[in-house]
């Protein structure tokens, strides 16, 4: 006997936050997933009882922690809580717009809070990237913590964290980098993590385009009433970032040489450090017995 149309097994249909979330699992596991993971227990980011504020600002990358994380906080083997945060620092319309579609496009339940820190940092003779930043990571301590939240995650990446290494050494003369997580000094109680520190942005570029996603790249009020100013901090980040991939066409691993480079540093071969605003010499021990000689 012929099977009726409606007897005929139908393909499970899958929701659009569904459907990239499982890209997530499945395409990107190795590259994506299993890095994020990594580095959530390498560096201890998420412990029993957090409520953790996932900071969403719209780019890229914060809007794949926000899709992880909403899988992650479902199945983790550790109980914690996730918000997802996201501040309007004076977006333009369409900005913001495109920040709820996606939002939706994600499954994620944003809070959204107002900040007028575009129009202050138009108006200021310092940095507008330095103050921006800094005001910014304070209105995300203050407005988690009104949220009952421990800490905020950010979306700072593996590359974020060698391009910061190199322009300090660069620009800065000191050796230092972005931190897998840190204490707020300012709002006791609270920390900030990073849980992409282990991802790479060139897979969070192929995931955003294997999703047909479209997420803001800067946004910013400075950039757009000043298109042909460049902004300090962002020429020199491009210019690292075109150094980096010079090197890599000579030798592909030497920004993971960098990376590890950051958890290998051999105190006995270092001129000078600082530690907790105390700097010290390798002169101060020099004529020690207990210190090794060539």
């Amino acid at each position: 006997m012929p099977l009726e149309e409606n007897d005929l097994p139908r393909a499970r249909t899958i929701s659009r936050p569904q459907e990239i979330e499982r890209s997530i699992l499945k395409k990107f596991r190795r590259s994506i997933w299993n890095r994020m993971i990594a580095g959530i227990k390498d560096y201890r980011l998420i412990s029993p009882g957090d409520r953790i504020a996932v900071c969403i600002s719209g780019g890229k990358d914060s809007m794949l922690m926000g899709a992880a994380f909403r899988h992650l906080q479902k199945y983790s083997e550790i109980p914690f809580e996730a918000v997802y945060l996201s501040m309007d620092p004076g977006y333009a319309p369409a900005n913001r717009a495109l920040i709820l579609e996606n939002a939706q496009a994600l499954g994620l339940d944003l809070h959204i809070f107002e900040t007028d820190i575009f129009n202050i940092v138009t108006k200021t003779d310092r940095s507008p990237c330095y103050l921006c930043a800094r005001m910014r990571r304070g209105f995300l301590y203050s407005n988690a913590q009104k949220l009952g939240c421990n800490k905020i995650a950010l979306g700072h990446h593996f590359d974020d964290v060698i391009e910061t290494a190199l322009m300090s050494m660069f620009y800065s003369a000191e050796y230092k980098t972005m931190m897998p997580k840190l204490h707020s000094t300012n709002f006791p109680g609270m920390e900030l993590i990073r849980p992409l520190y282990q991802v790479r942005e060139a897979d969070i570029i192929a995931w955003a385009r294997y999703n047909g996603l479209r997420f803001l790249q800067c946004a910013c009020r400075f950039t757009e009433e000043n298109p042909h100013m460049e902004l300090g901090g962002d020429s020199k980040r491009a210019e690292t970032k075109g150094l980096l991939k010079q090197l890599r066409a000579v030798n592909p691993q030497v920004d993971i040489n960098i990376f590890q480079s950051l958890h290998n540093v051999n105190l006995e071969t270092v001129i000078g450090w600082e530690r907790f605003g105390k700097k010290s010499s390798f002169l101060d021990d020099y004529d020690s017995p207990d210190r090794g000689n060539s």
